[in-house]
């Protein structure tokens, strides 16, 4: 599994960085932005995940993101989230950048997660700012704040800037890091898919995990194919061999 290069820089490394996209979440059963039942198949995605989307039709973008919620409350991390949450135990630094917005990367454990779009258990009025986050919601009619402003959920829509902190703080974390592992992600959402670029750039060790080559894959040191919730439990028992855990 493991390359002698990709060997010798995970027993010295101080610091790995997961770059994840939405391949990781599928294997939880979190399908892409469209499912593949329901009514939901006849709109387009800048239907419902957009501003003027919500402005529009507030109540059935809300409605969407209630069902979209519903999918990832019922789901749970999987092997390759724990097996990234168990890294924790071998390197005194891992940190998470996503693109993904399920909040599953915090459920499994771990510690720094940077959420490039937006977390979906989130949610802020779009008038005032005000924070709704983690909160039930039944009505599948879009709720008020209290200053009558209709609350959204705090995910980036298409045509929207990724949040400048959890950016700057992912970017950061790219070019300081000794290995980044980039895993499910196809590498053509961008701005996001720049940050293993940048890691590349800055001369670290970039590992792709996918199922398949991407646009990226040509860039990155190595390419390691095979469902992630497979491949990082496995690259995790190896360290094991090499690595005693942090007091």
């Amino acid at each position: 599994m493991l390359s002698n290069a990709l060997k010798n820089k995970l027993k010295h490394a101080e610091k790995i960085v997961f770059f994840t996209g939405a391949g990781i979440s599928a294997e939880s059963g979190v399908s892409t932005f469209r499912g593949e039942d329901g009514i939901w198949k006849k709109f387009k995605p800048e239907e419902l995940a957009s501003f003027q989307a919500f402005m529009k039709n507030a109540d059935m973008v809300w409605e969407w993101y209630q069902y979209r919620r519903k999918i990832i409350h019922d789901v749970a991390p999987n092997a390759a989230h724990l097996a990234i949450t168990e890294f924790q135990k071998y390197f005194p630094s891992v940190v998470v950048v996503t693109q993904n917005i399920d909040n599953l990367h915090t459920r499994a454990g771990n510690s720094e997660v940077y959420e490039l779009h937006g977390n979906i258990e989130r949610n802020y009025c779009s008038s005032c700012k005000t924070r709704y986050d983690f909160l039930e919601f039944t009505d599948k009619k879009v709720p008020r704040c209290s200053c009558g402003g209709m609350i959204r959920p705090d995910v980036v829509w298409f045509g929207e800037s990724l949040p400048v902190d959890q950016l700057e703080a992912g970017e950061l974390a790219a070019e300081t890091c000794d290995v980044l592992f980039s895993v499910g992600t196809s590498s053509i959402v961008y701005p996001a898919a720049y940050i293993p670029l940048q890691a590349k750039k800055a001369g670290k060790y970039v590992v792709e995990v996918n199922l398949t080559r991407t646009e990226q894959s040509d860039y990155f040191d190595e390419l390691i194919t095979g469902k992630a919730g497979e491949v990082l439990p496995a690259i995790l028992e190896e360290i094991k061999k090499f690595r005693k855990p942090l007091s």
